[in-house]
């Protein structure tokens, strides 16, 4: 990844998580999220439509907001057991002043493991990074 994209990931404060619903169709919403040791965490509620989405079907897919300078993620979802790490909790901390821990409506934290990258800059393809 190249280093644009990685100052990208640890600033941008949403980004659009796309699961799969039980028929097959999309489910997409904007997510804060934080970008930590290779690895996007999502704080969600454990009754939301992508919860139950990526605990029937663990694939799922993320977009940084921006249309120009592209990046999208495809990667796989597990659920991370409490307690939050306190250092990713203070990540959250820092970027939307919300500390996830003592939070009792988001009460599910994902991880979220690239499995390939897909980055272009207006119409021109810089191509696919890893797989």
């Amino acid at each position: 990844m190249n280093e644009k994209t990685e100052q990208r990931l640890q600033t941008e404060r949403n980004i659009w998580l796309a699961t799969n619903r039980a028929d097959g169709r999309p489910h997409l919403v904007p997510v804060w999220f934080v970008w930590w040791h290779g690895r996007f965490y999502l704080g969600i509620q454990s009754g939301s439509v992508k919860a139950h989405n990526l605990a029937r079907n663990p694939k799922a897919s993320l977009a940084l907001e921006d249309g120009v300078r592209v990046v999208i993620c495809e990667g796989t979802a597990v659920t991370v057991p409490p307690p939050i790490d306190p250092a990713l909790n203070q990540l959250f901390q820092a970027k939307y002043s919300w500390n996830f821990a003592t939070d009792d409506e988001y009460d599910l934290l994902i991880q979220i493991t690239p499995n390939k990258w897909l980055t272009w800059t207006g119409g021109d393809a810089e191509g696919e990074m890893g797989k």
